[in-house]
């Protein structure tokens, strides 16, 4: 049997998203890129193994990387830091094909609307993509909402804007750490949603597992 991707090598994969064996060449290539693998698909999870055991590196270029994150900024709003993230993974669970490209996207965007707020400006680019944009919207509509309520804490300061853009940079750069890269990858969704596990409305959808 030849791959159906290729056309060239030797089908040996039993690939669950295709519904068909592919090559080991294609499986490497096209996973979380033109194929959009399951989570429970034993080629993917030992593929996450081993790029756990090597962890990626920053690059100089990375956006907002020259921030510095005060770590009692963390500390004080844990609350509003778990919120942030239950926004997203709640988002995630009701939009299965939402990627880790997607919540970058609306963090990053969402940390330099932040950030001008900070300077007295109100200026704020969304990210194009629909699902990036809409899950934009869904974090500062969050963070509109805890801005009005009272104090995490009896007795604490309010939150401030420029420690929203702490705690948004400080997801951000943690997205950035969790994901591969690859353009289908979830490895910083399946993350986020793992921090919440009773939660009801993270119930996780059904296995795509076909067995052949």
């Amino acid at each position: 049997m030849i791959c159906s991707i290729c056309e060239k090598r030797k089908a040996e994969r039993f690939c669950p998203a295709k519904g068909e064996k592919i090559c080991a060449v294609c499986c490497g290539k096209e996973r979380e890129a033109s194929i959009d693998c399951p989570s429970d698909c034993s080629y993917l999870i030992a593929a996450h193994r081993y790029e756990d055991q090597h962890q990626r590196s920053l690059s100089a270029d990375t956006p907002l990387l020259d921030v510095k994150i005060p770590q009692d900024v963390i500390h004080i709003h844990q609350i509003a830091l778990s919120g942030i993230a239950f926004t997203a993974a709640k988002f995630s669970a009701a939009h299965a094909t939402l990627s880790d490209t997607d919540i970058l996207a609306a963090l990053q965007a969402l940390a330099e609307t932040y950030k001008t707020l900070g300077s007295g400006i109100y200026y704020e680019k969304p990210p194009d993509a629909v699902l990036a944009r809409e899950l934009y919207a869904a974090l500062a509509q969050f963070l509109n909402e805890t801005k009005q309520q009272p104090a995490e804490r009896p007795g604490s300061p309010p939150l401030k804007d420029s420690e929203i853009f702490s705690l948004l940079v400080f997801l951000y750069r943690m997205g950035l750490l969790r994901t591969n890269g690859r353009p289908r990858a979830r490895r910083y969704v399946e993350f986020l949603r793992s921090q919440f596990p009773a939660a009801p409305e993270l119930k996780r959808e059904e296995s795509r597992i076909i067995i052949p």
